[in-house]
């Protein structure tokens, strides 16, 4: 009975850091304690579900779920001489820690698929960094340049690792993690909404095909009114004192004859502030590349402070060049590319509850009581 309370609140717990949403913890941790035989409203049992839990010591603890199993049973001795029944009950709490990865590089074959260079300084607030690449030095922190973060973990080795500071420390030689964005369908698309669209003033703009990507030039405010922005080949560029802004966007980098695929350069000077939407085809993603493009693909997102990605910017194939986030642990910024390289201050932090972002790494909740 205990292991059956134990996984229902696992299940129930990763369920509601995934979805923030009471509605289905309770079927949740009934479906998995029904496989151990502990069916809710059959022969006496129980199921009860509470978050926070009603008692013990997480009843403030938001995100904590507390399941209690309960089954009258006959003692087997006590049934010789009367058939009162007792109370067999079993209780667990668990807590979505999600995977808490924020920084993924997916090559498993580079050199410094993670590299950190001159004076770059790089905060990874409450999450860690995730290297698949089994290089000898598939990690490297040169110059004085310093990486901050919960824990690190590569499939490779590490250079520099006196410049690295990892609360859950540093592991190599480890098996590489999954994707979880990989096989996400895209809607398809077709025709052009814009061609070679181009701004220097202030705009609002629709979602839809811009044909030959996106340039704002100084001067240009634009914002995005929610939904699904497809790149079709060119590039999308912001250039110093443009700004752009959007909540609930996504940006789709892709090409429709499978050549020039659309990639993107924010400059120094430019300000972004984008979210993701946190549901439909496209939850959790501020940016998607196409698996389809060329590997390697230079993708520049170098706004320093005032560039805001809230979301996973998922970009496959990308050679990743970044620097920027607030340095906040409020916001909600998951990198997944091919290669990154850390080029200036970055800051990092997946408050992500509610965005429908996918947990990085292994873990997704954890036995707390």
């Amino acid at each position: 009975m205990q292991s059956a309370a134990d996984s229902g609140a696992i299940a129930a717990a990763t369920d509601y850091y995934l979805e923030a949403k009471d509605s289905a913890l309770k079927v949740q941790a009934q479906s998995v304690i029904a496989s151990y035989g502990f069916i809710d409203g059959a022969n006496g049992v129980t199921v009860t579900v509470n978050r926070p839990p009603a008692s013990g010591s997480h009843t403030a603890t938001t995100g904590a779920v507390e399941v209690t199993v309960k089954q009258p049973q006959i003692g087997l001795l006590s049934s010789l001489w009367h058939s009162q029944t007792v109370i067999i009950s079993a209780r667990a709490v668990a807590m979505g820690t999600g995977g808490l990865g924020c920084v993924f590089a997916l090559d498993r074959t580079a050199a410094k698929a993670v590299d950190l260079q001159g004076t770059a300084q790089v905060n990874l607030n409450g999450c860690s960094l995730i290297d698949d690449s089994n290089n000898n030095v598939s990690l490297n922190v040169g110059g004085s340049a310093t990486l901050s973060a919960l824990s690190v973990s590569t499939s490779g080795g590490v250079s520099g690792a006196a410049s690295i500071t990892a609360t859950d420390g540093i592991t190599t030689g480890q098996p590489p993690l999954s994707d979880p964005y990989a096989g996400t369908s895209i809607p398809s698309f077709s025709g052009c909404a814009r061609h070679n669209f181009s701004a220097k003033t202030v705009v609002t703009i629709d979602p839809g095909v811009y044909c030959g990507g996106m340039t704002l030039n100084a001067g240009a405010n634009v914002t995005l009114n929610p939904g699904i922005y497809y790149l079709d080949q060119g590039s999308l560029q912001v250039n110093g004192g443009a700004s752009m802004t959007g909540s609930g966007v996504t940006l789709v980098f892709t090409s429709s004859n499978g050549h020039n695929y659309a990639s993107a350069t924010i400059n120094g000077g430019a300000t972004v502030d984008l979210s993701a939407p946190s549901s439909g085809p496209t939850a959790g993603m501020v940016m998607f590349g196409d698996p389809s493009m060329t590997a390697g693909t230079a993708f520049k997102f170098e706004g320093g402070a005032s560039q805001t990605l809230q979301g996973a910017v998922y970009l496959p194939e990308a050679a990743v060049s970044f620097a920027g986030g607030a340095n906040t642990t409020n916001g909600c910024t998951q990198l997944i590319a091919d290669t990154i390289n850390f080029v200036g201050n970055s800051n990092f932090a997946i408050n992500c509850q509610g965005m429908g972002t996918k947990p990085l790494g292994s873990a997704l909740a954890a036995l707390v009581e």
